[in-house]
């Protein structure tokens, strides 16, 4: 089994589509499914249950809700057998501010058009205006004639909405280049998505992952040990060795493809 089938098992995606090419990251949608969806042991059917059935997220349409519970499952999961989603939650109710960046980091893992987004969205210095055409240039360079003028607007506008609402921009019709908040819990979960990629140690500073937490080493690892204070994560530094682990995160069976995975890597 390549690499990929086995991220695959904890929730990444790797498909050749994405869910932005008619969606953001759905920032909103997600907040108020998973504050009105509150039992720990929900199913997935349980939460497109209360999108299309009990209409939590108030669509006007059944057609409205039934897309909008597509796209949330492409993007989340929503289903606590993949420890993406399942860790996505843990986060998600212990640090209320690292919301917006642990849904971007979800979103993250599991659509190829926001990653393929990220190089053009960070090479631009904090301040400077992050231009709609040249992004679509970029996504036209990457899939040449694969979109319509039309879907590659929607498109570049989907992806600068999804990278306003995680922080990393601001602005309405002019975006300006921001810099994201991290705290603790998105570190944490940061980590956690780079640990499952075979990242260990000090090279988990240095993954896609943590570059997405705008943040310096620095500032990473104390909100690393601020995270592992409050016993979310272990975090122990000495010198410049560093162990971060994820206890009661993963069953037996995931740890045994973590092990797999590591010695794919070797």
């Amino acid at each position: 089994m390549d690499s990929k089938a086995m991220l695959t098992r904890f929730g990444f995606k790797f498909n050749k589509g994405g869910t932005h090419t008619r969606r953001t990251m759905m920032l909103d949608e997600l907040s108020l499914l998973l504050s009105y969806v509150i039992d720990p042991d929900a199913s997935r059917a349980d939460y497109i249950s209360a999108i299309v059935e009990d209409n939590c997220l108030a669509k006007r349409s059944v057609q409205n809700r039934k897309l909008t519970a597509k796209y949330l499952t492409e993007l989340y999961a929503l289903n606590l057998e993949f420890p993406i989603f399942r860790v996505l939650l843990y986060f998600w109710k212990r640090d209320e501010e690292a919301r917006p960046l642990l849904a971007l980091l979800c979103a993250f893992a599991r659509d190829p058009l926001l990653r393929m987004s990220m190089p053009f969205i960070f090479n631009h210095r904090e301040g400077r205006i992050v231009s709609r055409v040249h992004l679509e240039e970029y996504i036209e360079e990457r899939f040449p004639g694969r979109f319509s003028k039309n879907t590659l607007s929607s498109v570049a506008q989907n992806i600068n909405a999804t990278w306003t609402q995680s922080g990393h921009l601001k602005g309405r019709s002019k975006k300006i280049r921001a810099k994201a908040r991290a705290t603790p819990g998105a570190v944490a979960y940061a980590f956690f998505l780079a640990y499952l990629t075979g990242g260990r140690g000090k090279t988990l500073l240095h993954t896609e992952y943590a570059r997405l937490l705008d943040s310096r080493e620095d500032i990473l690892l104390d909100l690393a040990s601020g995270a592992s204070r409050r016993g979310w994560i272990i975090f122990n530094r000495v010198a410049d060795v560093l162990e971060i682990r994820f206890p009661n995160q993963l069953t037996t069976t995931e740890v045994g493809w973590v092990h797999e995975q590591n010695q794919s890597l070797t």
